[in-house]
């Protein structure tokens, strides 16, 4: 039996994944090396590991994709096995062909095996002859009206790049050449591909794992449906709903796919199945995915341990240990779902989960740390186990409610009512709940109370400043007395609305809430009120960062921003200006575009590539474009002026009562 014991691993990745890669080492007792960009410079990953080798630049291309680098400092470190993560080049044969020329132990997957997978089209074929169900590909020249609605693939893709869904014959041609721009963007690789688009269709996979003495294992099934352009964000074990002959033909079909490639160590077989219970091969991925934790919680196992062992040459087990309960994982994203999922950038202040039996926690950041423009906004992946569904979904749902998570914004509340939407909760599942309901998991939440959050605030504020220090003032009411009421402005994130919260400082003892009916006063200090409102006591956590305070409840989380009494005229930026939404790069403008070109309402204007995803920037009104700041290759900060749109007064509908 071979055997190359492991001392020394280097990952080639970065944070959430580095970090959970790196807690398995040190269980294992191997030495840890990672690598980081200058703009990891002290990220988490970095503080977790034995050693660190810097990888000069910020940009992926210049750093963590760049094979050559992170195999010199493997070698550097004294590393004698490398482990890819997921992303970046953990499904890039010629990656892990560079790490065993150097005599370095791959931790993943035969080269043929990924060369195999790499592209879609090609492992369809494969598939096929595999006795793999799959989709019949659409030549998308010949493409007719029977046809739709189509979907548009990259080859070389993943995690939604390079994907469009047509519905129109008219605009299948612009789809193509957008899709292909961004795969060649995203893999270097343009080629795009076309299949039917399940309507209602599920995103179902097996997890694999196989050693080189001929055993796979088929680790049941996972529900990913839940997803937004086309990137998961809810994830469960097992699928939920499937029939036993369902189950089995899947975990046959997978078993079947890793066989034909000759495949060891951990891996995916994706399906897309339909309203009517049909499986669709979609794709194998090469590598650990981000969900499995779901499916070691279920299994009672180290994925990470198991890739180690078999990549050392050790066997696993004729039979892999039974499933246990249920366990669902939701991905934490510093991102805006109320508008376009926009990514957010900036200082995370605090990041803290509470600790409950069944609760796991994995993230490559905490409290202090930045949130940079460069990576994926993934922040976190909570993954919550329990003997059933039902309570694994409750766990889940009720520690994010719970969470402390202080900086920019995250989708955290549409994650918490995802998980408490009947269609979730019945288990009615498929790729297209966003499309529905994604107004519904956005809207402002019931039970949300901004304006007595923003009073708690304020009154936290008033103490700290005549207090100077965190004692508690107790008492049943408030007196009245004869000075006049101060006012402070919030405004809240990420919807914007003012409140303004009244209340008096008197010459001692706290500070005294003004006309506020069913308020009563329990106690106050610096971070913490306790208002009794209609009856009931409630508890605010408070914390200041400059203008912006965080209040925290039971049940809701809220962010304000401390405003002037008075507004500065000077805020005001021109009418028509289009402000960058996010930091990020210009990777491409519309056809023509230039000052001076007439522009349409919606039109697509400026492409912005920020965190591993593009944004459309589009034209307010019809008007003309007076004025043109952006050009591609061009970095811009957040609200940088990118261009200007005047207006058309004749494009505007004029009313029938004044026409």
């Amino acid at each position: 039996m071979r055997s190359d014991v492991i001392q020394t691993l280097l990952v080639a990745n970065r944070g959430e994944i580095a970090c959970r890669i790196f807690r398995t080492c040190r269980d294992l007792g191997i030495t840890t090396v990672a690598v980081y960009s200058d703009a990891d410079d002290g990220a988490l990953h970095v503080r977790e590991a034995d050693l660190a080798v810097r990888l000069p630049g910020a940009a992926p291309a210049d750093t963590y994709l760049r094979g050559d680098l992170v195999v010199a400092a493997a070698l550097a470190a004294g590393a004698d096995a490398v482990h890819p993560g997921y992303g970046f080049l953990s499904e890039n044969a010629a990656f892990a062909a560079s790490v065993q020329d150097a005599g370095l132990v791959w931790v993943g997957p035969p080269v043929k095996a990924i060369e195999l997978m790499a592209s879609k089209t090609r492992a369809k074929e494969l598939m096929a002859g595999a006795g793999v169900p799959l989709l019949a590909p659409v030549d998308p020249a010949t493409a007719a009206e029977d046809d739709l609605p189509l979907l548009l693939k990259a080859a070389a893709g993943g995690g939604g790049r390079g994907m469009r869904i047509v519905r129109e014959l008219g605009a299948l041609p612009g789809e193509l050449l957008a899709a292909a721009a961004e795969a060649a963007s995203a893999f270097g690789d343009g080629e795009v591909f076309a299949e039917p688009y399940v309507e209602r269709g599920r995103h179902v996979e097996v997890q694999v794992m196989a050693d080189e003495y001929d055993t796979v294992w088929a680790l049941g099934t996972r529900d990913c449906s839940l997803q937004r352009r086309h990137q998961k964000v809810i994830e469960e074990a097992p699928a939920p709903g499937l029939d036993d002959a369902l189950r089995t033909r899947l975990r046959d079909a997978a078993t079947a796919a890793a066989r034909a490639v000759g495949y060891r160590g951990a891996g995916t077989v994706e399906f897309l199945v339909s309203a009517d219970g049909r499986p669709y091969f979609l794709e194998m991925n090469t590598r650990l995915q981000v969900e499995h934790p779901v499916t070691e919680a279920v299994f009672g196992l180290d994925l990470v341990a198991l890739q180690l062992r078999v990549a050392e040459g050790g066997p696993l087990g004729a039979t892999p240990p039974s499933p246990s309960g249920h366990a669902v994982e939701a991905r934490l994203y510093a991102e805006d779902p109320a508008r376009d999922w926009q990514p957010q950038t900036g200082a995370l202040l605090a990041l803290d989960l509470p600790d409950a039996p069944g609760l796991r926690l994995d993230t490559g950041y905490t409290g202090g740390d930045t949130i940079g423009v460069h990576y994926d906004p993934m922040l976190a992946k909570v993954i919550a186990h329990a003997p059933t569904r039902a309570e694994a979904v409750r766990l889940l749902a009720r520690a994010l409610e719970r969470a402390r998570i202080h900086g920019p914004v995250t989708n955290r509340e549409l994650l918490v009512r995802s998980l408490r939407h009947p269609d979730f909760a019945a288990a009615r599942l498929d790729t297209g709940f966003y499309d529905r309901h994604l107004a519904a998991v956005t809207a402002p939440a019931a039970g949300r109370d901004p304006a007595r959050a923003a009073l708690a605030g304020a009154l936290a504020a008033a103490v700290t400043a005549t207090s100077g220090g965190p004692a508690p003032t107790r008492f049943g009411a408030w007196r009245n007395v004869p000075s006049g009421p101060q006012l402070k402005r919030y405004r809240s994130e990420p919807d914007g609305a003012e409140h303004e919260v009244a209340y008096r400082t008197p010459r001692t003892g706290a500070p005294e809430p003004h006309d506020a009916p069913g308020v009563r006063v329990l106690a106050v200090t610096p971070d913490r009120v306790t208002l009794e409102l209609d009856g009931v006591a409630r508890h605010f956590t408070v914390r200041a960062d400059g203008d912006r305070v965080f209040v925290d409840t039971d049940a809701a989380s809220y962010t304000f921003t401390a405003l002037p009494r008075f507004t500065d005229p000077a805020t005001h930026t021109e009418p028509g200006s289009l402000l960058a939404p996010m930091p990020g790069t210009v990777v491409r403008l519309a056809e023509g575009l230039a000052a001076g070109v007439p522009v349409e309402a919606g039109q697509p204007l400026i492409w912005l590539e920020a965190m591993k995803m593009e944004h459309r920037i589009l034209a307010p009104a019809s008007g003309l474009l007076t004025a043109l700041h952006a050009a591609p290759g061009h970095q811009v900060e957040v609200g940088a002026l990118l261009a200007v749109v005047q207006e058309d007064p004749a494009a505007i509908p004029v009313p029938e009562e004044t026409a």
